[in-house]
């Protein structure tokens, strides 16, 4: 039986500058759809490209003193540099400049000009470089430039062939209203339909002052102009037009072209008008995602506001950024890149929550159980609760990526995340340990916490590609049963699976550190303890005042964090008989497992104080040096309550 097919592309990337986190956008949304539809059982194929020729790139070389392709090669080689940094799987890279890409349009601008749509005439009309697009004396304004970049235009005239684009117009708006999900999102979709009602003029598709293009198979004195070059890329990549056309045949028409919202319009109406002139099927969708701002407005070479993602991938990780720029742009919708938000999401989602949650349920299964995962036997309280939303937010999430909606899709799965952290302070397995009785139980809450995060990292495979194996090494489950959607059924984790703790997947982000690392490094000089800054000594006090402080031996019987805070760790602490609460901003050094059964010293006689509405009765003594902080704990086995003198 035939797998069923899944064909995707991004735009062709213009050469005329190194790619930035813009365009890494829609490349790695393309890539995750890829992988998803991998995880369904799809025959998938995913293309990208450069779009070589035009006026822009032949005046750029010449101002670098260089040949065109010359100019271009050089460029394209980062182009695949970045795409294998970020690990984009792309099935094919398609080159304009390629003879099987320049025969194949020669081919479809014969065959529409010799059914009578593609006509000689003369053109006038103000022409931008940058954006190779002529625009309309109303649409320069008096100012007479660029309504899309804001940069001068120039007046052009000549001869030019010409392709009857308003011929189609009642028949793309027809396809466009009976076929909803052709142009998405919604936005987009109205305002293609509102631009073709306002009505389409024929489309020039030469020129002759310049050179640096496909020659048109009729009249080498002209070039096919870029967007009909361009835009054909989509099919010339498969074979279409030759012998082998294969890859044609079965993948087009494409499921999804993916482009940002700046190119729509050539999308989804330059694009469809000229396969129904050739009478060539559409693809199937045109998806025109917002964009990535700065604080200085859409990324744009010309502004200098871009962002390179080399440099961002190696500060931070290909997963990190990946997870980012997914997590950050509404569907359809502009989001906000700086710096600090990357921070603010990986230190927050992917350390704190997800990361915590796996090296926490490792520590405690290698704690119990000494490393191997208990069977589920003894089930109770919340566990319905969790797994229930287990398979509901599976459910939900293949909803959202089905529409291209990562950002709702990750928010749905980190409400997985979030509930298991719940459910680790609600089980609380630190006092289950303590009591033989409930070893069972213990077992079940652990397998539970293990099953979640198994749901978890199968369902964020697409998007960070690396995490699966280092998340599989940890939990001690196996890649090739944990690969496809299918296997986010609840109960797949087999007992008896050892569990080995490493480094933690996505460590903190320190922002001083990374601030730091912005600027220009100075070499570091180890100072001796002499040297270090340590705090100087405060005034002398009489043994009298010592005698005031109740210093104690207090044996942790329970830890968690305290909701919606970082720093916050809420304490129960038995001294003798006594068990007391205390709140303590130690979260960012230790993780609650790692402070039960700990006996630590406290101040017992401070007066109770409120923190985040709870009553903190008492006060843990830490030493510290810079970030380095440390409990002040006891080694021998000293009752809680014990005096400290």
């Amino acid at each position: 039986m035939e797998k069923n097919t899944f064909y995707i592309t991004t735009p062709i990337y213009y050469p005329s500058a190194q790619l930035h986190i813009g365009h890494a956008l829609t490349t790695v949304m393309a890539d995750t759809m890829t992988r998803y539809k991998k995880m369904q059982g799809f025959d998938t194929y995913f293309l990208t490209g450069s779009d070589e020729h035009g006026q822009k790139i032949e005046r750029a070389a010449k101002a670098a003193g260089k040949e065109p392709i010359e100019y271009v090669d050089e460029i394209v080689k980062g182009f695949k540099h970045l795409w294998e940094k970020l690990l984009i799987t792309n099935d094919d890279f398609i080159r304009t400049t390629e003879e099987r890409h320049k025969s194949s349009v020669q081919q479809i601008f014969k065959k529409i000009y010799d059914q009578g749509d593609i006509y000689c005439s003369e053109y006038e009309g103000w022409y931008c470089t940058p954006c190779e697009t002529f625009f309309t004396e109303r649409q320069v304004g008096e100012e007479k430039v660029c309504p899309d970049c804001g940069r001068p235009v120039e007046l052009v005239k000549e001869e030019s062939y010409f392709f009857r684009m308003s011929k189609y117009q009642d028949r793309l708006l027809k396809h466009i209203e009976e076929n909803p999900d052709f142009i998405q999102p919604v936005t987009r979709r109205n305002e293609m339909i509102n631009f073709i009602k306002s009505g389409l003029e024929d489309l020039c598709i030469s020129r002759t002052t310049f050179d640096w293009g496909i020659p048109v198979p009729i009249n080498d004195k002209h070039v096919i102009y870029v967007w009909f070059d361009a835009l054909s890329n989509y099919i010339t990549a498969l074979g279409y037009g030759t012998d082998h056309d294969e890859k044609y045949q079965k993948y087009w028409p494409a499921d999804i072209h993916l482009v940002g919202k700046d190119i729509v319009r050539f999308h989804t109406i330059i694009w469809p008008t000229i396969l129904m002139a050739a009478d060539l099927p559409l693809p199937k969708q045109i998806y025109g995602h917002g964009w990535l701002l700065s604080d200085t407005g859409k990324m744009s070479k010309s502004k200098g506001n871009v962002v390179d993602p080399l440099v961002l991938i190696d500060k931070y990780g290909l997963d990190a950024i990946r997870y980012f720029l997914l997590r950050e742009i509404p569907a359809g919708s502009d989001g906000y890149y700086s710096e600090d938000a990357l921070i603010q999401r990986v230190n927050t989602d992917l350390a704190n929550d997800y990361g915590n949650l796996v090296s926490r349920t490792v520590a405690m299964i290698e704690k119990y159980f000494s490393g191997v995962i208990p069977a589920p036997e003894v089930p109770g309280e919340h566990d319905e609760e969790l797994i229930s939303l287990a398979k509901e937010v599976a459910q939900e999430a293949k909803g959202y990526m089905d529409k291209l909606d990562f950002a709702n899709a990750l928010t749905s799965i980190w409400k997985l995340v979030n509930r298991a952290n719940k459910y680790i302070d609600e089980t609380m397995p630190w006092l289950l340990a303590k009591d033989e009785a409930k070893k069972g139980r213990l077992g079940t809450v652990l397998y539970n916490l293990v099953e979640a995060i198994r749901y978890v990292t199968l369902m964020i495979a697409p998007v960070m590609p690396t995490i699966p194996d280092k998340v599989w090494a940890q939990i001690g489950a196996v890649a090739e049963e944990n690969k496809d959607w299918s296997d986010l059924v609840w109960g797949q984790t087999k007992q008896g699976q050892k569990v080995s703790k490493r480094d933690a997947i996505f460590p903190r982000i320190d922002i001083k550190e990374k601030q730091q690392g912005n600027k220009e490094e100075k070499p570091k000089v180890k100072k001796s303890k002499e040297e270090q800054k340590i705090e100087p000594q405060k005034e002398e006090i009489t043994i009298e005042d010592f005698a005031k402080l109740d210093l104690r031996v207090a044996e942790v019987v329970a830890c968690e964090k305290v909701e919606k805070t970082d720093k916050l760790l809420k304490l129960e602490v038995k001294l003798g008989d006594e068990v007391r609460t205390i709140v303590s901003g130690i979260a960012k050094h230790y993780t609650p497992e790692e402070l039960v059964g700990k006996k630590i010293v406290m101040v017992a006689n401070l007066k109770p104080a409120k923190l985040r509405g709870i009553t903190s009765q008492g006060m843990i003594l830490a030493a510290s040096q810079g970030d380095v902080l440390e409990v002040i704990s006891v080694d021998k086995d000293l009752p809680g309550g014990s005096r400290i003198k």
